[in-house]
């Protein structure tokens, strides 16, 4: 079937060559050769290759899932990829091509834990059970009654020195565990996140590795209470589960003992830093932000291709209906979300460096590091989770009715990422994390201590106005890239001072920082958002690429910075940084940039180079034939397959017929 012209039109209309931006958003050339081809070897495999989940039932979903799962391991082993950024890809392919994977937190977080918290002893024992997928596991740490605040989790593991074992235990109601995935049917271990007692003391939160299941029957263990924890909002082919310990007892050896030890006799040895127990947890949020970009990327490319198919109203009486994307309106939906898309991309890209790089100081034991790469991953977690949601959200709404339809492929992902935001530490506690870190820099700047990393801005002085003399020097990359450093630099030392004053003022510290919440998550936001612009300039103006490439990269970026700026103009306006004509000025840039931008809309979301069979949207197809397609997909329905539902001779037959008017 031919390219609908309206979309062809937009791409023969493109100003740069897709295909380097493309490489760009990769890393590389080679790089999307290399991610093409891990993708073609899951979307061509017959075995992945299934019908329209959205007309499976729970029970079929999770079948489907296990199923995927086991063999999607099966056959990452047997294409022998480089390393596990390529499993996953492998992976996450062939989940996004409406599989389900019901092992997957065996690979995303039991495995890593073991690597990351295991002795080498341990590593050797469990890895190549693990591994060869003998032993399938996940990680248990959400209780009933206690999530991000992992402090407060009530399951007790206490070591009984006479016989050199930990008894695992959920004392309450709320210590049960509660949303772990895959842990409801799927799996037979998993890592258990408890309290420590030694002799009645207790040592904090530590790792246990605990087999829940029979490796024949599959069947739950002595003291196991498992399930599944039943229908969610989405992403129903997962089974959380619960879990209940009823005196579990598990060696001394399956405690996790890289950092933390405990000898035969009892004797504790405590970690470097107790970050280090939540090692797991930050790469999971490390990982989350390239997520949220490449679901955020989705939502655009579907939006704005069906926003150039879809013709609606009159701009002038009688005249052609537009294509909707000519709209104002549309484009201010659209056009933002899809910058945001490209600055998550590039922050992703940014923070897995400086991840893999404290790995690195980790394995030589250097921590100093360890607490911002910990405050930076809790804040950007929490900022690129909430801004894919809204952004997923406002780009179906873009797409009219058919956005509610299933056929468009938004309701599917909106459910299958927005749990992001609660998963692995809840937003807004997460920006309390970071605050609380940012407080502790402010103080140290304050005294005069030179700062680096992610907080070196801090020890800066802060440059008090704009460097703006005209309308041109707001689209200057760098004015917008201090805008935000001045913005983050204010907020956080304003949070510090009202932090302070409330415990000048004889509050006690919780009670003080209760009081100072709002502050606190302005600055956490603020400062991530500054590291985000701060990403993405510098992608822009350092990485080799085209020119045309690099021009509409740098409007995308100032689109970026400048709405930002638009949507919180109080921050930038308070003290005078910015004046009300800034403002204005920086509103009639956005107008003028997304006129800019419309000319290559399309072949921007083009540049994500995603195939049909991961989009998964009538909408969103790269042939732009969306009708004839949806007429398609509809009959599909499984209350199609009968002219006639058995339902109306079992219901409104017989009511019809009583009511029958008799002559």
């Amino acid at each position: 079937m031919p390219v609908n012209p309206d979309l062809q039109k937009e791409r023969d209309g493109a100003s740069f060559p897709v295909e380097e931006l493309t490489y760009v958003k990769d890393g590389g050339k080679d790089k999307t050769s290399r991610r093409r081809y891990i993708q073609s070897l899951a979307l061509n495999d017959p075995d992945f290759q299934i019908g329209e989940r959205a007309f499976l039932s729970r029970d079929e979903e999770y079948a489907l899932g296990v199923k995927t799962g086991i063999l999607v391991e099966k056959k990452a082993a047997q294409h022998n990829f480089r390393n596990e950024d390529e499993r996953t890809r492998f992976r996450h392919t062939v989940t996004r091509n409406r599989h389900g994977n019901n092992v997957a937190l065996h690979t995303l977080m039991f495995i890593p834990t073991i690597k990351g918290q295991g002795t080498k002893e341990q590593q050797k024992k469990w890895l190549p059970l693990a591994e060869s997928m003998q032993v399938i596991g996940t990680y248990a740490q959400t209780e009933l009654g206690h999530g991000t605040f992992i402090r407060g989790l009530e399951t007790t593991a206490t070591y009984l020195p006479q016989t050199q074992e930990f008894v695992l235990n959920s004392p309450t109601l709320t210590s049960m565990k509660w949303w772990p995935g895959n842990l409801g049917k799927t799996v037979n271990h998993a890592v258990v996140m408890a309290q420590l007692y030694i002799r009645g003391k207790k040592h904090g939160i530590h790792s246990f590795i605990i087999q829940l299941r029979d490796m024949e029957t599959h069947l739950p263990m002595k003291g196991i209470t498992i399930g599944d924890i039943g229908p969610k909002f989405g992403f129903n082919s997962n089974d959380n589960g619960f879990l209940k310990l009823d005196h579990v007892y598990i060696p001394r050896e399956n405690m996790l003992m890289k950092y933390a030890k405990v000898s035969p006799d009892g004797t504790y040895t405590k970690p470097p830093t107790d970050k280090l127990a939540y090692g797991s947890m930050m790469y999971v949020r490390v990982s989350y932000l390239s997520s949220t970009a490449e679901a955020l990327a989705m939502a655009c490319t579907i939006a704005i291709r069906y926003s150039a198919v879809r013709r609606q109203s009159e701009m002038e009486p009688g005249g052609k209906e537009p294509q909707i994307l000519d709209y104002q309106s549309q484009q201010l939906k659209l056009f933002p979300q899809l910058a945001m898309a490209y600055a998550l991309y590039f922050t992703s890209m940014r923070t897995r460096k400086i991840y893999d790089n404290l790995l690195v100081e980790l394995a030589n034991g250097n921590y100093s590091n360890l607490q911002d790469m910990h405050a930076l991953s809790c804040g950007m977690k929490a900022v690129s989770t909430t801004t894919m949601s809204k952004g997923i959200e406002i780009c179906r709404l873009a797409c009219g009715g058919h956005g509610y339809s299933h056929a468009s492929g938004l309701p599917d992902l909106f459910t299958m990422v927005t749990h992001f935001q609660t998963a692995e530490g809840e937003n807004t506690v997460m920006l309390l994390q970071t605050a609380r870190y940012l407080m502790k820099c402010a103080g140290n700047a304050v005294s005069g201590e030179r700062l680096s990393g992610q907080v070196e801005y801090l020890s800066e002085s802060p440059q008090g106005k704009a460097a703006v003399g005209s309308g041109a020097d707001l689209l200057n990359l760098g004015v917008l890239c201090d805008a935000y450093k001045y913005r983050a630099q204010r907020l956080v030392m304003e949070a510090a001072r009202k932090f302070q004053g409330e415990m000048s003022a004889g509050k006690p510290q919780h009670i003080a920082w209760n009081n100072s919440h709002l502050y606190l998550l302005s600055a956490a936001l603020a400062h991530c958002e500054y590291y985000t612009t701060k990403a993405f300039i510098e992608t822009v103006m350092e990485t080799d690429m085209p020119s045309s490439v690099r021009s509409v990269l740098k409007s995308l970026c100032q689109l970026y910075a400048l709405y930002g700026i638009q949507e919180n103009a109080g921050d930038f306006l308070k003290d005078g940084y910015f004046s009300g004509e800034h403002v204005t000025m920086v509103t009639t840039h956005v107008v003028s940039l997304l006129a800019t931008l419309r000319q290559n809309a399309v072949a921007l979301v083009d540049a994500f180079d995603f195939p049909d069979k991961t989009l998964w949207s009538v909408l969103g197809r790269y042939d732009g034939n969306v009708y004839e397609n949806m007429y398609e997909w509809a009959k599909k329905s499984p209350l199609n397959k009968e002219e006639v539902h058995h339902s109306y001779y079992k219901y409104l037959k017989p009511m019809m017929q009583a009511n029958t008017s008799k002559l």
